[in-house]
């Protein structure tokens, strides 16, 4: 029987004592490249974590851009639950699966993975801390090309959400009963700079936190005791807090941050920048 998942984070050394026994989990190899996005699956074939299977951020991670542009959704939308389900499935992750993600990004796409499934209703999720780098370190071994898998026969059970999200309308309804965490870079949050995106600023009244922020030198998460006292300085229950980042995927990193410092029930703006900008009646803030 396979053994629980310490969630969110887990650690090279604990995932690699699990190697070779029945709590081996399924592995999600999320590795990607948004300047080239052919780039983490080339990755994926030439070396990857035992048995991993390869998460697409565009394919298995994201829902069908709309055909009007960025206005609906972001540019990365989310999947919808049924079909997030369909690629649980097919990847074999059924109800009590445990599932671990990891990337060699610094976790942002992992921590896309974990929310997902989170999401989901799945508990039984984490990312490995420090990704492909921590799991080497620890001496893990690798393989390379397609891992052959089972789909799940019965499909992926849709179950209440377990993560809350939030969208434009409500933020601009009551904007100040959300607090909004942008999780971009700081030049991007104050406008100096926007690379992607139809405009440059941020959403009136956010605070910035840049993900990458949320590691160490070494690419593992900062202690949960730093991290909790960084999310708390924002002055905000989880409750009343909600992420958002360009497209709706790094600031998942943030929301894993949280979650690993017990800081619980924060939501997530899927849209993100990519949506709100492109709406030209939406409120922008810049400096």
């Amino acid at each position: 029987m396979a053994q629980p998942l310490a969630t969110p984070l887990i650690s090279a050394d604990d995932l690699l004592a699990r190697h070779g026994t029945p709590g081996w989990p399924v592995v999600l190899d999320c590795s990607f490249d948004l300047a080239d996005v052919n780039a983490g699956e080339a990755a994926f074939a030439a070396r990857h974590l035992p048995e991993a299977r390869y998460a697409h951020l565009d394919r298995d991670l994201c829902g069908q851009k709309t055909t009007r542009g960025p206005v609906d959704g972001g540019r990365h939308p989310l999947p919808t639950r049924e079909a997030f389900a369909a690629t649980l499935a097919r990847w074999g992750v059924h109800a009590s699966t445990p599932v671990v993600a990891y990337d060699a990004q610094g976790g942002p796409y992992a921590a896309r993975a974990w929310w997902l499934l989170r999401w989901m209703g799945h508990a039984e999720v984490a990312v490995l801390d420090g990704g492909l780098a921590a799991w080497q370190s620890a001496g893990g071994p690798l393989e390379e090309g397609a891992t052959p898998h089972a789909s799940v026969a019965q499909g992926y059970p849709l179950r209440p959400s377990g993560m809350p999200t939030i969208d434009a309308s409500s933020l601009l309804a009551d904007p100040g009963a959300t607090l909004l965490i942008d999780a971009r870079a700081p030049e991007r949050f104050r406008g100096e700079v926007e690379p992607l995106d139809t405009q440059a600023g941020h959403i009136p009244g956010a605070r910035n936190r840049f993900f990458k922020d949320n590691l160490e030198a070494s690419g593992r998460f900062r202690a949960s005791t730093e991290l909790r006292r960084v999310f708390e300085g924002f002055g905000a229950a989880p409750e009343r807090i909600a992420h958002y980042c360009g497209s709706g995927v790094t600031a998942c990193q943030n929301l894993l941050a949280m979650e690993a410092a017990g800081l619980r029930g924060s939501a997530l703006y899927p849209g993100s920048w990519s949506e709100w900008s492109a709406d030209a009646d939406r409120p922008i803030a810049r400096s």
